[in-house]
């Protein structure tokens, strides 16, 4: 008796979501790396944490897969780029791979509404509102860096950011929980 609940595209679409989290996560390991060998302590701190999260993200899917009794298939995962060449490259290069996610995690999003598997549809749910978080906070990252001077930050300003990475949660807030009495 056939116990997967996954058609053979949404399965196979899941399983390249959950290499791409995997990649995430080593880019982001990859630039932590990258802040802690440059001097930023405050920086790779953020980021590995970051890297961890994206970690996270790959073992929600694959478990999801599981319990849909579908079958998980671990891939390689390419290389990540090259190292940033500045802090202003490395909060550029957060933003766009978080945009790149977005816009895969919306390709699976689609293909489950398409096929109207409302399951994966509500899980995938998590990854867009997720995702909205993510950007968020990589936007934040691209006007803490412009505001700091952006590819011409001086050393203080950039001592500065270090320091305040160190200690910024992991998690934007939401539009959706802002309202007139909490901006």
């Amino acid at each position: 008796m056939n116990t997967n609940r996954l058609s053979k595209k949404i399965e196979e679409a899941l399983n390249v979501q959950m290499t791409n989290e995997a990649h995430a996560s080593q880019v982001f390991l990859s630039y932590a790396a990258w802040a802690d060998n440059t001097g930023y302590e405050g920086i790779a701190n953020f980021l590995f944490r970051h890297a961890q999260e994206e970690r996270n993200h790959m073992m929600k899917i694959l478990e999801y897969i599981l319990k849909r009794g579908g079958k998980v298939k671990v891939t390689a995962i390419a290389a990540p780029d090259a190292d940033p060449t500045s802090v202003n490259d490395c909060f550029k290069k957060v933003f766009e791979a978080e945009v790149e996610n977005t816009t895969a995690i919306y390709k699976v999003v689609k293909m489950s509404l398409d096929e109207q598997d409302w399951a994966t549809w509500n899980f995938m749910q998590w990854f867009v509102k997720e995702q909205i978080e993510e950007e968020t906070m990589a936007l934040d990252l691209l006007a803490k860096i412009q505001i700091a001077g952006g590819e011409k930050a001086n050393g203080d300003a950039l001592y500065t950011l270090d320091r305040d990475l160190e200690k910024t949660p992991d998690d934007a807030r939401s539009a959706e929980s802002v309202t007139a009495d909490n901006p």
